[in-house]
């Protein structure tokens, strides 16, 4: 059996794609699908369908992910992705994905990034909408036995030996009980969340231990240095709360009040693109507003939106914010500030989704493939779709297909030591960064690394020391990533930054072709 870990976007996607070539696989995952991650994504899907009259096509989706990257993604992979995704986008609404429509076509929003109006949605729950097709679509093949789901299962260990994964083990979370499963391993687990608990927009469920373990145990990871702050986000209990760039593809504006005047700045300083410059732009931009002692305050206004846009595209935003913050968008700016959303970097993969380890595979957000140094708004969900696609068109069907119960050596991880990790983090990876504040954080982390550390403390420790050292080594800004020592974007760093461990941390910089550099 093909053995799935993660029951999201990227995780159907696999599943399914097997099942289309009558492939079995378990899906594993710590809830039900209709509680995973993607469920959260609200703007929408990218894939040049032209329905708007803008001339758009393919190229140019091809070039604004480049471009919105900082060139740091491979060319190869990039030109996979926009290429299937019309096909993707129609596909899902074959499903029943009810995305917003005007004379039978398919409307389209703006995004970040993106001078063309390219993003398919469905208010601002594209991803429950599209979770619940994916989910419907799985189920037709739970019934012929394709499909085997291990809901409220945590995958804690993989059994590898001999730069081989041959399966897994995973514990159920009702009896704690322990099983091995034996077979080749997808991981479509979500990215880094579980190093930064309580501050990402991001599922909670995410620990990032199993990451960590295997980093351990050899598996390459790359660019763990380019994290995305969301430009708009809320601090609720316990995480942050997103705000959809739909809310800018509408026509939100960002505003301060600068000497006491309203000052919609973003517009001030980028012309061209305005409210919807890229991720990194915008939270950067935001940074020095904050710190600007003539500036007071960031807001986003939305009361100039259409008064239609409230009745149907934003209707649930509008509902949901007012049961969050208690204020109504539609009459009221407020305040935002940027978050940590989304990671670029992860497990290293092939064009196939491959890792260095055979029989391994990883798709979704724990891959570092499409994105480079920064995510465009709406490839997120194609992202998943699209590498879940690819390895459910690679794999070959493995027959084995026991179930095996063992003994439970799970270790858990306290909250208190993952805030501490948390904390040293922030500290040298923030919005802005320099060589001080990371070598500061690295200090310190090399101090819990001379304590007597347990197993799983000792892991997430090395894995926080790997994304310190990747942010210290490349000295350069480009994308995600700004260093205020060394500003300006070097294309000697046009390379993958592969972070892998030995009994000491190895970075290396690779070309982008997937050669040796540097």
């Amino acid at each position: 059996m093909i053995n799935i870990v993660g029951s999201g976007l990227a995780g159907l996607s696999a599943a399914i794609n097997l099942a289309y070539r009558n492939i079995s696989c378990n899906l594993i995952s710590v809830q039900e699908s209709n509680r995973a991650q993607s469920v959260m994504a609200e703007g929408g899907i990218n894939a040049a369908l032209n329905t708007m009259g803008e001339d758009d096509d393919i190229s140019l989706h091809f070039e604004d992910t480049l471009k919105g990257g900082a060139y740091l993604g491979e060319e190869s992979a990039i030109r996979g992705l926009t290429e299937n995704a019309v096909d993707i986008v129609y596909w899902l609404k074959s499903l029943g994905v009810p995305f917003e429509s005007k004379d039978g076509k398919i409307v389209l929003r703006n995004f970040g990034g993106q001078k063309k109006k390219r993003t398919a949605y469905v208010k601002s729950s594209t991803g429950k909408m599209l979770m619940n097709a994916l989910i419907d679509e799985a189920r037709k093949y739970e019934v012929k036995g394709l499909i085997r789901r291990f809901d409220h299962h945590e995958v804690y260990d993989l059994l590898i030996g001999n730069s081989s994964c041959r399966g897994l083990k995973m514990r159920d979370l009702y009896t704690d009980k322990a099983y091995e499963l034996y077979g080749p391993v997808v991981l479509c687990t979500g990215g880094l969340t579980g190093m930064f608990p309580g501050l990402t927009t991001g599922s909670r469920d995410n620990s990032g231990l199993l990451l960590s373990k295997l980093f351990l145990r050899g598996l390459e990871l790359a660019n763990l240095e380019m994290i995305q702050y969301h430009p708009t986000t809320i601090n609720i209990s316990g995480k942050r709360l997103l705000v959809s760039e739909a809310a800018r593809g509408e026509g939100g504006r960002f505003l301060t009040y600068r000497n006491g005047e309203p000052y919609y700045f973003m517009e001030d300083l980028y012309p061209e693109l305005k409210n919807l410059v890229t991720r990194d732009v915008a939270s950067r931009t935001i940074y020095k507003i904050m710190n600007d002692d003539s500036c007071k305050g960031i807001y986003l206004d939305m009361t100039g939106i259409d008064k239609s846009a409230w009745t149907g595209r934003l209707s649930d935003m509008r509902e949901e914010l007012l049961d969050y913050i208690k204020v109504d968008i539609a009459e009221k700016p407020f305040a935002i500030e940027p978050g940590i959303h989304y990671f670029m970097g992860g497990i290293r993969v092939d064009n196939d989704h491959r890792t260095n380890i055979d029989n391994l595979y990883a798709a979704g957000e724990c891959a570092c493939k499409y994105h480079g140094a920064n995510r465009l708004g709406g490839n997120s969900l194609l992202g998943a779709i699209y590498g879940g696609k690819v390895i459910g068109s690679r794999l070959v069907q493995d027959d084995n297909n026991e179930l095996k119960e063992t003994d439970n050596d799970y270790q858990k991880l306290n909250d208190s030591y993952s805030e501490k990790i948390r904390d040293i983090l922030l500290s040298g990876l923030g919005i802005v960064r320099n060589k001080d504040g990371i070598s500061d954080a690295i200090e310190k982390i090399n101090q819990l690394l001379m304590e007597n550390l347990k197993e799983v403390q000792f892991a997430k420790t090395v894995l926080a020391k790997a994304m310190l050292v990747s942010a210290l080594d490349r000295k350069e800004s480009r994308g995600a990533h700004y260093r205020e020592d060394y500003p300006e974007t070097d294309e000697s760093f046009r390379k993958t930054a592969v972070a892998s461990y030995d009994g000491d941390i190895r970075i290396e910089y690779v070309d982008l072709d997937g050669g040796k550099a540097r």
